[in-house]
């Protein structure tokens, strides 16, 4: 009797996005407006935000739905800081206290970058650089480049629904 074998690989192909990473130390909200006015887009926050590790770390994250050239754009904060209260005692009348703030990353191979921007759809490059060029010409923004999603190790977390 033969023994067939059934390979996988190729059924299920990766989803293809464009991702730009953008450095600014700007809050969220106040980056969403900058680029709705001067990318013309309609970026909304969500109700909720990202949450990773039960509520350990949670990212913001806005979104539009292009009806008109059916792509999803995605804003989402890469860098989470939460502050940490321990009491230590040293065994005498008075405890101290210490505020620890720790720092945690979507995508840890990034952890300069503040904030993707990740559009659902693989652009043609006349149309991303267009878009770099103009969110580099914003004066609040550091810079902003195109990164390549394969050379990711976690960008599953990339998957926001």
């Amino acid at each position: 009797m033969a023994v067939h074998k059934l390979i996988l690989d190729d059924v299920f192909e990766e989803s293809v996005c464009t991702l730009i990473a953008i450095h600014c130390t700007i809050e969220d909200y106040r980056l969403a407006y900058l680029l709705n006015q001067n990318l013309g887009i309609n970026l909304v926050k969500n109700k909720k935000d990202l949450d990773y590790d039960n509520g350990k770390s949670t990212y913001s994250i806005y979104n539009w739905e292009d009806k008109k050239q059916l792509l999803t754009w995605n804003l989402v904060s890469n860098i989470c800081k939460t502050n940490d209260v321990m009491t230590t005692s040293s065994g005498l009348l008075f405890e101290t206290t210490h505020s620890i703030t720790k720092t945690f990353n979507l995508i840890p191979e990034l952890k300069s970058v503040n904030y993707l921007l990740k559009i659902d759809d693989e652009l043609h490059i006349t149309k991303e650089k267009y878009i770099i060029n103009t969110i580099i010409r914003i004066p609040q923004i550091a810079t902003a480049y195109t990164i390549d999603i394969s050379q990711l190790k976690s960008k599953e977390n990339l998957i926001f629904s």
